[in-house]
């Protein structure tokens, strides 16, 4: 197995202010949190979605998405939205309400995705090929099967003048946007960062998914969206503020479909190195293969492998509650660590990973410390 190299540096940390979620267990932190604790699974009802034919699986909704969005954004503007910009819409907004202060216009956006909004691109896509002639095709729609229309939409809503940035990162969306939102910080990009992650549920990736055979039986496809507020450390301290919790490090490998659980364990190893933390201080993890054929099991031994032979006291597994999310999962998973904190309590200074694994080989580890949450 491979070590960790000797030339690893140190990495600035970010802190995070503010977190927002919409997930299938319904909308915001605590509602999250409180069903993960409890191991309760999301909302289970498609039907909201429209009059579609599902695949025979399991399935994670977010309840009352329109509903919501009406009574927490407004009506205005809203009419011909998809369903991927209503998630990342809701999301920042649950996480600006909870920012101690006002948002300056320097503010940016970092979201990941997987294309966009599967469903929106696929129907459009056809309305081209069903009606007469390929423009009389609704103009209205265009707008949402561009990938970027979510990051886009809130930046316009807010004033944000800050970076605005989407990833097309897949299961290690979550990894890279945080990795980019620190690259963008330190080059004065922005001055705070919303990064995230968004994925809608639709018949055609739930199809994808269950034909695919990357899932087990039981396990549900889901939608949901997870953002959080990362700003430079020393920006937060100077400005007499506490941040929730800081981003240590974020660290990203490549290993191809062989190999992968001992190459998880370097980047576990590699990030905790960076961090200036030991194995021996990891006392929480959060998963991110959680239901998928073969890979859970990659994971959980090459975090056990990285740990020194131990298991963390507390296991997050967020996929057990709103199911398979794909680029919004990284997130949904930083986000249900830090609810799980916020309502079980943390030690000071307790140390966390999160971890990703692709099928294609790509794999992620970002290490955590609670901060205010702390005791």
């Amino acid at each position: 197995m491979s070590t960790v190299p000797a030339e690893a540096a140190a990495v600035t940390p970010l802190s995070v202010t503010a977190v927002g979620a919409v997930t299938p267990a319904g909308l915001g932190l605590g509602a999250f949190s409180r069903a993960l604790i409890a191991h309760e699974q999301g909302h289970a009802d498609p039907t909201e979605i429209g009059e579609e034919t599902l695949p025979p699986r399991p399935a994670q909704i977010v309840p009352g998405l329109a509903d919501a969005v009406h009574t927490h954004i407004g009506r205005k503007g809203n009419r011909h939205l998809d369903r991927t910009t209503r998630l990342g819409l809701l999301a920042c907004h649950l996480a600006l309400k909870g920012l101690p202060g006002p948002v300056t216009p320097r503010t940016g956006v970092v979201l990941g995705t997987s294309t966009g909004s599967i469903r929106s691109s696929s129907e459009y896509s056809m309305e081209t090929l069903r009606l007469e002639r390929p423009y009389l095709v609704n103009p209205s729609l265009f707008p949402n099967t561009v990938m970027n229309c979510a990051a886009g939409q809130i930046a316009i809503r807010h004033g944000f003048k800050g970076v605005n940035a989407t990833l097309a990162g897949g299961h290690l969306a979550g990894v890279q946007t945080l990795r980019y939102a620190r690259n963008a910080l330190r080059q004065g990009h922005a001055d705070r960062l919303l990064a995230g992650g968004v994925e809608e549920f639709c018949s055609q990736s739930a199809w994808g998914w269950h034909r695919s055979g990357a899932l087990e039986i039981d396990a549900a496809v889901g939608e949901g969206s997870a953002v959080l507020m990362v700003e430079p450390e020393t920006t937060v301290r100077a400005s007499g503020r506490h941040g929730l919790a800081r981003i240590l490090a974020c660290e990203t490998a490549f290993a191809g479909r062989r190999g992968l659980a001992d190459a998880l364990t370097v980047v576990i190893a590699t990030a905790l190195e960076r961090s200036g933390k030991r194995a021996d201080e990891v006392h929480a993890v959060s998963l991110g293969a959680t239901g998928q054929t073969g890979l859970e099991r990659i994971e959980q031994r090459a975090v056990t492998a990285a740990l020194g032979g131990r298991v963390p006291q507390r296991v997050i597994r967020v996929k057990d509650t709103v199911g398979e999310c794909f680029s919004a999962g990284g997130p949904l998973q930083m986000a249900g660590l830090l609810g799980v904190w916020q309502e079980q309590g943390a030690a000071p200074h307790e140390t966390a990973i999160v971890t990703a694994v692709s099928r294609e080989g790509q794999l992620g580890c970002v290490v955590v410390e609670a901060d205010s949450l702390g005791g």
